[in-house]
């Protein structure tokens, strides 16, 4: 690296942190993969990357390079992040007492890249209230919800598809096992002293956020589905990605891997400092 392009660095690692995060995403390497992915869309989708970057104090203490590349997984997808939509998250974890930014894919971003495959007839997930299970076939797997709905207290959840090949397949979790995984897996619950018998409380309730304590039904939707598909279900190469970088549902061993493979990714990012002076950094587009 020569000594201009070690000076560029130096000063772009002094800017503040949403200057830097500018900076990255304006760098024409990062433009170019958000215009491959996007296209035309890319300008819309990198002005509202600075704009959840902007709002969110978590992710605000998180690496902009970081956060860069997270959203980077969202445009190969072509899933926004906008959190009012539900389809992708960029959230801020603890990992180490580090704040580290990770991509989570929605309950909707998961149907939505089902649907995308066009090997889909049918799909489907829902809550299951008390006295809605009628028969079921431990052979077949198959489940009867043909219950009569008896109380408002939630049970359970349940995922179903049909391919277009004719292939059915039912997955139903109860509620309890849902709030155990969540435990035991979700990144946002390690350190949380809420334990799965007061996570099962919330099912039911009118959400209040995002994530196991602000939607849990939602996120105990895509628990269920993601489980489905992932084993019974036709996985395109964004499918499988998607499942591959839910980070929510990994086991410790491979989200820590999936966190060093970031770090080792953010070295390059560095690279893009060589290719965008700060001083030449557009200004904030309008949104």
């Amino acid at each position: 690296m020569t000594t201009t392009a070690t000076a560029t660095n130096q000063v772009a690692k002094q800017q503040r942190p949403i200057e830097r995060l500018k900076t990255v995403l304006y760098a024409p390497s990062v433009q170019t993969q958000f215009k491959n992915a996007l296209g035309k869309h890319a300008d819309k989708f990198v002005a509202s990357v600075i704009d959840l970057y902007n709002t969110d104090q978590q992710l605000k203490a998180c690496n902009p390079d970081q956060v860069v590349m997270e959203a980077l997984k969202a445009a190969v997808m072509g899933l926004p992040v906008n959190k009012q939509l539900g389809y992708a998250y960029i959230l801020s974890f603890k990992n180490k007492g580090v704040a580290t930014p990770t991509f989570v894919i929605g309950y909707k971003g998961l149907l939505q890249l089902a649907i995308r495959t066009g090997q889909y007839k049918n799909i489907n997930a829902d809550v299951v209230y008390e006295g809605e299970i009628g028969r079921r076939d431990k052979l077949t797997g198959s489940i009867a919800f043909d219950g009569q709905k008896s109380s408002e207290k939630v049970i359970g959840y349940f995922a179903h598809i049909e391919l277009m090949n004719g292939y059915t397949k039912t997955l139903y979790s109860t509620l309890e096992e849902v709030a155990k995984h969540a435990k035991k897996y979700a990144p946002s619950l390690k350190f949380d002293t809420i334990t799965a018998e007061q996570l099962a409380k919330l099912a039911g309730k009118d959400p209040t956020g995002i994530g196991w304590k602000g939607d849990f039904d939602s996120m105990a939707l895509k628990t269920v589905l993601r489980e489905l598909l992932s084993k019974y279900g036709y996985l395109s190469i964004d499918m499988q990605q998607a499942v591959a970088d839910d980070q929510d549902y990994a086991p410790q061993s491979e989200r820590d891997a999936a966190i060093q493979d970031v770090e080792a990714k953010v070295i390059s990012m560095d690279e893009a400092f060589e290719e965008n002076q700060p001083e030449d950094a557009p200004a904030e587009p309008g949104y």
